[in-house]
């Protein structure tokens, strides 16, 4: 865990978990069952939601970390400070590879990650590798390590 995603404010750490679950209502998940919502903060303290929305061809199908970011650059705003994902499992989901990489192509490694169980706040005991509620507090550079990024394709590059 990074102590990166405790940097967020108790108070819109708390936004941002409940926009993810107020996001998830708005699944199209006939397909799988299985709702997941997102929500990202910008820096300007906006929070923009996503939800996982299915198509009968499945490839066609768009995650809801993904339609989060889709609706967020595609309005202009292209700087995050925080992510919060969460579905109907009591356990914390973590992003699917393709939004991985597709996050960090918006995001930087150290942005706080917040993986909601379903029955957030979780009471009681604190699981390993979770904090207050039963979130998992990750950061995309845990998330995806050793990772590629829009930086990489201005290094240098040996000619032929």
């Amino acid at each position: 865990m990074s102590a990166r995603a405790w940097a967020l404010s108790i108070e819109d750490r708390e936004k941002l978990i409940q926009a993810a679950f107020e996001a998830k209502e708005g699944s199209y998940s006939r397909y799988s069952n299985f709702p997941v919502g997102a929500a990202l903060l910008a820096v300007d303290g906006t929070i923009i939601k996503g939800a996982n929305i299915e198509n009968a061809s499945y490839g066609g199908t768009i995650c809801a970390e993904r339609t989060a970011l889709v609706k967020a650059v595609s309005e202009g705003t292209r700087k995050f400070i925080a992510l919060a994902v969460t579905s109907n499992v009591k356990s914390a989901i973590s992003p699917c590879g393709m939004c991985r990489q597709f996050i960090r192509e918006f995001c930087a490694n150290d942005m706080p990650i917040l993986l909601v169980p379903a029955d957030y706040p979780q009471e009681g005991k604190v699981k390993p590798g979770s904090s207050a509620g039963g979130v998992v507090e990750t950061t995309l550079g845990e998330l995806l390590p050793m990772s590629f990024g829009p930086e990489d394709l201005d290094l240098p590059r040996k000619l032929q």
